[in-house]
C-alpha cells in the first residue's frame, strides 16, 4: 500500500474508533462476499463493518487512544464499529454467528474498556433501549387507563344520584378558659368612731330663801 493510501486508511480507522460507541473485532475467514453483505445489513446502517489490515488497525487504535489487546488482531480481521445501540449490534452479531459458525467474535471495546467474547454475549442477552422504552410506555399507558376507569366510575355514580360524600367539618376545639380569681377589694377604711363628749351641766347652786334660818 502506497504511503498516502496507508495514511488515509489509518486516519479513517482512527475516526471510526473515536466515533464508535463500541468496537467488536471478528475473524471472517471462510465467509463469502454474499454472507458479508448479509452481516452488514443485519448490523444496520448506523454501524460499520470493515475488513482491516492488522498493522494499520494497531497503529490507528494507538492514535485514537484505544487500548487494544494485540491478540485480537491475530488472523484475518474485520471490525464492527458500533455507532448505534451496542445491544442491538451485539444481538445481530450473536445471531449471525449462530447461523454462520465461520464468523468468530474475538472481543472488543465497550465504554472504553476491553470486553471478552463472553461479555459481548451477555450484552446481547440484555433488552435493547427500544424494548425498555416500549415496556415503560406500556406501563404508563396501563396506569393511565386504570385512572381513567376510576374517574369514569366516579362520574357514573355521581350522575346516578349517589350522594357525594360530605366533607366533615373540622372539630371545634373549645379551649377551657380559666376564670381568674376575683381581685379582693381593699377593705373600706373604717370611719373613726365618733367621740361623744358628754357635757356636764352643773346645776345652779340653790339660793337660800329669805327669812330661812341658818
Amino acid at each position: 500500500m502506497a504511503r498516502p493510501d496507508k495514511t488515509a486508511a489509518v486516519a479513517e480507522i482512527v475516526e471510526d474508533f473515536r466515533s464508535a460507541n463500541a468496537t467488536v473485532l471478528t475473524e471472517y475467514r471462510g465467509l463469502s462476499v454474499g454472507l458479508m453483505k448479509q452481516l452488514r445489513r443485519s448490523l444496520g446502517t448506523k454501524n460499520k463493518y470493515s475488513v482491516v489490515k492488522n498493522t494499520l488497525t494497531k497503529i490507528a487504535a494507538k492514535e485514537a487512544g484505544v487500548d487494544l489487546d494485540p491478540s485480537l488482531l491475530a488472523g484475518p480481521s474485520a471490525v464492527a464499529f458500533i455507532k448505534g445501540d451496542p445491544i442491538d449490534a451485539a444481538k445481530a452479531l450473536r445471531d449471525f454467528a449462530k447461523e454462520n459458525p465461520l464468523l468468530i467474535i474475538k472481543g472488543g471495546i465497550f465504554d472504553g474498556k476491553a470486553v471478552t467474547t463472553a461479555e459481548i454475549m451477555q450484552l446481547a442477552n440484555l433488552e435493547s433501549r427500544e424494548v425498555l422504552l416500549a415496556k415503560i410506555a406500556g406501563a404508563m399507558k396501563a396506569s393511565m387507563a386504570k385512572a381513567a376507569r376510576t374517574f369514569d366510575a366516579l362520574r357514573i355514580k355521581m350522575e346516578a344520584g349517589a350522594p357525594a360524600p360530605v366533607a366533615q367539618a373540622a372539630p371545634v376545639v373549645v379551649e377551657e378558659v380559666k376564670a381568674e380569681a376575683p381581685v379582693a377589694e381593699a377593705p373600706a377604711a373604717q370611719a373613726a368612731p365618733e367621740v361623744v363628749t358628754e357635757a356636764v351641766v352643773e346645776a345652779p347652786a340653790e339660793t337660800p330663801a329669805e327669812g330661812s334660818e341658818n
